[in-house]
This record gives structure tokens, C-alpha cells and sequence, in this order.
């Protein structure tokens, strides 16, 4: 799967690449990862990308013809288009069913805002599927951006070395919280694995696993329990 990142700041990106599994998976061949400088897009001596707002305000935006200009050279790279991101507090939020659906796309670009954001004639020209990684302000979609790498390669077969991990992390299975985990040492500051786990009877802990998964939902995520009377569903 390709990535190309559109952003005023590259450099971000040079650490993270470097760090396990991307790095593992870049290194295999199963993740591509195309870094793009709206700037080496920009007219004129300064190379400038940003303006003040018409109308007047705080800050500066990014203006479109950088950002019109480096999104076509990067989608002509390839000859199918890749689908277009843009990091937002405004889109739609990033959750688990997103996320799945992302991992089945062979290319995705991500535009990464900075300043007080983007003209919104970017967002109106080119139809990005806007993104919110949450109801919080970042100083750029830099690190936005970085989220949705992270959580899309471990969808991507291969990336990760136990296939099936991803299907058990919190939201993906069954859209519930994760189940608490343990290893070693048995005991710890008194502090004792629960004993269900070493009887090695798989069926009893299967159960105890999805007793304590709804559990913790109903606890700290009530939003993400079924309806009661849905089938399958559950209450405590």
C-alpha cells in the first residue's frame, strides 16, 4: 500500500519512518511511504504557500495553487489516482470502521494542513474525504496524518507477526473494549493473574474474555454495547 504525505514539513516524518513495524513493513516492500513538499510547488523567490485570510483574522492560510499543484503532480505519479485525505477538526471522525475501510485502498494521499488551515477552495476543488482524528486542535495534520498510518498497516497482511492480533484490539472485535491481558510473573505487589487463565480450557476463557470485554465497555464505553434486544446482544 502507498502513502504519499503532502505537508510544509517533511522533516516530521524521518524518525517515525524509522521505528518498528512501518519500518519493517517499508523495508519488506508492504508499505510505501512518499514524502511531498508543498513548497517545491510554490511560485517565485520566496516560495511562499500562505496569505492572510480575506476578511481579516488570526494567522495565515495555506493558498490553493501549491497545494492544486502538488496534489496533480503527486496523483499523476501513478496511473490510478490515489484517494484523497485532508486532516481536519472538521471532517469525519477517525474510528475502527474508518479505518477498515481505508486498509482496502492500494493508495491514499493525506494532506496535512498547518497555520490556521487551508483555503477552503482546496476543499471545494478537490474533494478531499476530510479526517478528524478527535474534538481537539493539533498545530498541524502532521501528526493526524501519522495516526492514520499507523492504524491502517496493521490492517495490511503481513505488517504485523501474529495476523489475528488486530482482530482482537479494542472496536474490532465485536466492537467492544479490549479484554485485560497478563504474563508474567504470576504475582506481582500482590497482584495475582486470574486463575481461569492457566487452566488451558480455551472455551472457558474465551467466555471469560468476552464476559470481561463487556465488562470494561459498560464501564468506560457504554455508547459502544449493542441494543439489548440486538441479536447476539448483551446487557450487564
Amino acid at each position: 500500500m502507498r502513502f504519499d504525505i503532502l505537508t510544509l514539513f517533511p522533516e516530521m516524518f524521518q524518525s517515525y519512518l524509522g521505528q518498528g513495524h512501518l519500518k519493517r513493513a517499508i523495508d519488506r516492500g508492504l508499505v510505501d511511504i512518499q514524502l511531498h513538499n508543498f513548497r517545491e510547488y510554490a511560485q517565485g523567490k520566496r516560495k511562499q504557500v500562505d496569505d492572510k485570510p480575506f476578511g481579516g483574522g488570526p494567522g495565515m492560510l495555506i493558498t490553493c495553487p501549491p497545494v492544486f499543484d502538488c496534489v496533480e503532480a503527486v496523483q499523476a505519479a501513478t496511473p490510478a489516482p490515489g484517494r484523497l485525505l485532508m486532516m481536519t477538526p472538521q471532517g469525519r471522525k477517525l474510528d475502527q470502521t474508518l479505518v477498515e475501510e481505508l486498509s482496502q485502498e492500494t493508495r491514499l494521499l493525506l494532506l496535512c494542513g498547518r497555520y490556521e488551515g487551508f483555503d477552503d477552495r482546496i476543499r471545494q476543488g478537490l474533494g478531499p474525504l476530510e479526517v478528524s482524528v478527535g474534538d481537539f486542535i493539533c498545530n498541524g495534520g502532521e501528526v493526524p496524518a501519522m495516526l492514520i498510518v499507523d492504524t491502517v498497516i496493521r490492517l495490511i497482511p503481513g505488517v504485523l507477526h501474529d495476523e489475528t492480533s488486530s482482530r482482537y484490539d479494542s472496536f474490532s472485535h465485536a466492537g467492544l473494549l479490549e479484554h485485560p491481558q497478563f504474563t508474567r510473573p504470576r504475582e506481582y505487589r500482590g497482584m495475582v493473574v486470574p486463575d481461569i487463565l492457566i487452566t488451558g480450557d480455551h472455551k472457558k476463557i474465551e467466555n471469560w474474555q468476552r464476559e470481561e470485554s463487556l465488562k470494561r465497555t459498560a464501564e468506560r464505553r457504554k455508547d459502544l454495547l449493542p441494543p439489548p434486544n440486538a441479536a447476539g446482544g448483551g446487557s450487564l
